[in-house]
């Protein structure tokens, strides 16, 4: 496979950038806007939509954010000295990279954002970045590519948090925690787990909390939630918001019906911060209509 060039690579994903903030929600292609046009408002943010495995879908990162997304989640594998995004390492595929489907299209956004990503919200976007192994060696990597766009990203520096348009959190391989903890300054933040809660942990090191559904809870979304899991859901959400971290489950059902609805419903009702989904159109669609719901009650 021809490896393509870094200047060949930008071209591509500045272009794509382009075009896709020139499309329609839910449209894919769509001519280039005029210099004289503004940039297109898009779709209102949801707060909650945490996109999951996001590099499957036709355009990375593009299309969660067509969809209202304010979070997305890559995997990465540090091959060769770059860091490489697939769910396994039998669909490694040197074109597609952590800079190329996200870092470098990131910044053309916030460039065309005049500061922000998000339409309608100046608040960050969430790249949750999942390293799938060798943990210590991919995240100093991480951490190079990160300071190379530094200005758009949310960092730590001696003790204090400074905001940006993007805020990396780094999940899966745990062996990346110790250098990061080592670090006066980061641009990345930790996705802790349960084990995190009530420890010395700061929530400056670990703002978010993640944990398998499945390993936590029986219920999944048929019949009503038996109390006692919905009162452990509840006191993991208040716990993690007592010390300032978000909390998020991953593995919940994700099959559209009346179950995966019934667990979303819960998880928002106790205030969980991110709801995991593949679905993009149908996670959406549940958020939109329930606020619309709410606002008209």
């Amino acid at each position: 496979m021809t490896r393509p060039t870094r200047r060949r690579a930008l071209t591509v994903v500045l272009a794509g950038a382009a075009a896709a903030l020139a499309a329609p929600v839910g449209s894919a292609s769509a001519s280039a806007p005029s210099p004289a046009k503004a940039r297109p408002r898009g779709p209102r943010p949801l707060r909650q939509a945490h996109a999951h495995n996001d590099y499957l879908h036709p355009r990375p990162l593009l299309d969660a954010l067509d969809h209202g997304f304010t979070s997305v989640e890559a995997d990465v594998f540090l091959v060769d000295g770059e860091l490489l995004v697939a769910h396994e390492p039998a669909s490694l595929d040197p074109a597609r990279t952590l800079a190329s489907l996200y870092l470098e299209p990131l910044a053309a956004l916030v460039r065309a954002g005049r500061g922000s990503v998000l339409p309608h919200r100046h608040g960050s976007l969430q790249l949750l970045i999942d390293i799938k192994a060798d943990g210590v060696a991919a995240y100093r990597e991480v951490h190079r590519q990160l300071w190379a766009h530094r200005r758009i990203l949310t960092r730590y520096h001696h003790g204090r948090v400074h905001p940006g348009a993007v805020t990396p959190v780094i999940s899966g391989d745990r062996a990346a925690r110790a250098p990061m903890e080592a670090q006066r300054t980061r641009y990345a933040f930790y996705d802790g787990r349960l084990d995190d809660l009530g420890t010395a942990a700061e929530s400056s090191f670990a703002p978010l909390v993640s944990a398998n559904w499945t390993h936590t809870f029986g219920w999944r979304g048929a019949g009503p939630i038996p109390p006692a899991e919905r009162d452990r859901l509840r006191s993991l959400v208040a716990a993690a918001h007592h010390e300032g971290r978000r909390i998020r489950f991953w593995a919940t059902p994700d099959r559209p019906g009346p179950e995966r609805e019934a667990v979303w419903n819960e998880l928002l009702a106790a205030g969980v911060d991110h709801l995991n989904t593949d679905d993009l159109p149908g996670l959406e669609h549940f958020l939109r209509t329930r606020a619309d719901a709410t606002s008209s009650a």
